[in-house]
């Protein structure tokens, strides 16, 4: 008798071969084993992870891609439906390093293609009036009481070297939820070293601060631009100003 293993499809499923692969491959998705953004292993990889051949798995494929769950580009396929939030270290949450002090915070976030504030448009070296991906994100308590607003503006170098950030570019309508948590994680596997400047200013008073977040990489080109106010009664932030690219 074969010996068989987790990934194994069931035979007595009456879906075809690479139907029930799909199948599979879609619940690694859902339970964040490949997260959202990740690019997926080559075919080749796949064909031995589910033990089928190469053409099966480029069925299994094609399935998930007209279901609109799975995107490719020349950088190779990629999950595209929201999964589990994958687990990383504080310093790479975007857009900065936090912990909320109340847990049933609500976070909310959009994405805007537009021409960012012309302050961000300056710090990025974009010229004026040229648009960009701009990230607005918004933290609330329960009661509607806010903790946390940030507006991020992304230069052409983050978006030509990090497919993944450049791919929302398409759901840039402000008012699709678009929660880059994984944004920093990105640009380092993209081989960016991230260097962080956060300056803390005091905002009208002693209750509320603005934290402006530059971050450039190891050939000082700058990638982003965050200014985000937060109420430092409430709230307690965590930080880390340099990160190096993934190995």
């Amino acid at each position: 008798m074969a010996r068989t293993t987790p990934h194994d499809p069931s035979p007595s499923d009456g879906r075809p071969l690479y139907g029930r692969i799909a199948a599979l491959l879609l619940d690694e998705l859902r339970d964040g084993t490949i997260p959202p953004g990740e690019r997926l292993p080559g075919e080749r990889q796949l064909a031995a992870h589910f033990g089928v051949s190469r053409e099966t798995v480029r069925q299994a494929l094609d399935v998930l891609r007209r279901n609109g769950l799975v995107a490719t580009d020349r950088r190779g396929s990629h999950a595209t439906l929201p999964g589990q939030p994958v687990g990383t270290p504080d310093a790479l949450t975007f857009p900065v390093g936090f912990r909320p002090a109340d847990p049933r915070a609500v976070d909310r976030a959009t994405v805007t293609w537009e021409a960012p504030p012309p302050e961000h448009a300056l710090a990025l070296g974009l010229a004026p009036h040229r648009p960009t991906l701009v990230h607005r994100y918004r933290s609330v308590t329960p009661d509607g009481r806010s903790l946390r607003t940030a507006v991020t503006s992304f230069s052409a170098v983050a978006l030509a070297e990090v497919a993944e950030l450049a791919r929302y570019r398409e759901r840039a309508d402000g008012a699709t939820p678009a929660q880059l948590r994984r944004a920093y994680d990105w640009m380092r596997k993209a081989g960016l070293a991230l260097h962080h400047r956060d300056a803390i200013t005091q905002v009208g008073d002693a209750s509320s601060v603005r934290v402006t977040r530059r971050v450039h990489d190891q050939y000082a080109r700058p990638l982003e631009i965050t200014d985000l106010v937060v109420n430092a009664e409430q709230d307690a932030l965590v930080y880390e100003f340099t990160l190096p690219a993934a190995g």
